[in-house]
């Protein structure tokens, strides 16, 4: 990967319960947003997309939760990387270890070439935020919203005028409830700190895509209560009316899909790939 970049670049590592994390790219600076998965896993994705994890110029998270925070430690040991986290996130037993730098939470930080902002976003837990990448030469927009329990200002925000979407799209509402979980667990996914369902995240994204949006990217899916067909299904049909003239995808557990760029006289198709 052309490591002199000028276009924001957004590569999905893995997005789901088993692990998350997202690459994005612009002028120069690579940010790593969340790392569940190990480093030896995260070492394979990031060849996937023909890039050395010590060029990695920082690793933002989003919360708490081991999907999105397991692997940090012993990475950020192993290649150097810089840590940023809210308060409360920087609490969990498994950054005990870390060095954190505080991330500050509604103010632009600038990392080099990016611009990052950083909005609290419902979730259950502790100081979850969302995340908007701006590059700083062009203006070319990012956003990274998943884990969010209902789309309330500060997520529309993060989702609003970008060029690249990435926004959960976690579950069926039907499949959910008619699954194997137990109801205390559906209320926790269907409730106002939980996960986007598919009906949700079509509405936000029919509410927040313009003419210059090159990217929606379903993040986050539910293997047991989602299917990317139904994602896809849902979220395309409300966005059917709107501006929105670029590439819809949903993004897998298991593998590396990307570059998600913005526009750039036509809009490319990502590509996924394999690992193996």
């Amino acid at each position: 990967m052309d490591r002199g970049v000028k276009r924001v670049k957004v590569w999905i590592l893995g997005t789901g319960s088993n692990g998350n994390a997202v690459l994005v790219e612009g002028d120069g600076t690579r940010v790593l947003i969340d790392v569940g998965f190990g480093p030896r896993t995260l070492a394979t994705r990031l060849k996937a997309a023909c890039v050395d994890p010590a060029s990695i110029d920082a690793c933002l998270l989003t919360h708490d939760h081991s999907d999105h925070v397991s692997g940090v430690a012993r990475a950020a040991r192993r290649w150097g990387w810089a840590v940023f986290a809210t308060g409360g996130t920087s609490q969990a037993p498994v950054l005990a270890d870390v060095s954190v730098t505080p991330l500050p939470v509604g103010q632009p930080m600038r990392i080099e070439g990016l611009e990052i902002t950083a909005l609290p976003i419902p979730h259950d837990a502790t100081e979850p935020v969302g995340f908007l990448a701006t590059s700083v030469s062009t203006g070319a927009r990012a956003s990274i919203c998943y884990d969010i329990g209902h789309a309330d200002e500060n997520v529309r925000t993060l989702c609003r005028e970008v060029d690249v979407l990435v926004l959960e799209a976690n579950h069926d509402e039907g499949m959910l409830w008619a699954g194997p979980y137990p109801p205390w667990l559906c209320q926790r996914i269907a409730g106002n700190v939980g996960h986007l369902s598919n009906r949700a995240a079509g509405a936000l994204a029919r509410d927040s895509v313009t003419a210059r949006t090159a990217h929606v990217v379903l993040a986050h899916l539910s293997q047991q209560n989602n299917t990317p067909e139904m994602a896809r299904s849902v979220v395309r049909s409300a966005l059917r009316g709107t501006p929105f003239r670029g590439k819809l995808t949903t993004a897998p557990q298991d593998g590396v899909v990307g570059p998600f760029m913005p526009r750039g006289g036509r809009v490319e198709d990502p590509r996924q790939y394999s690992l193996f």
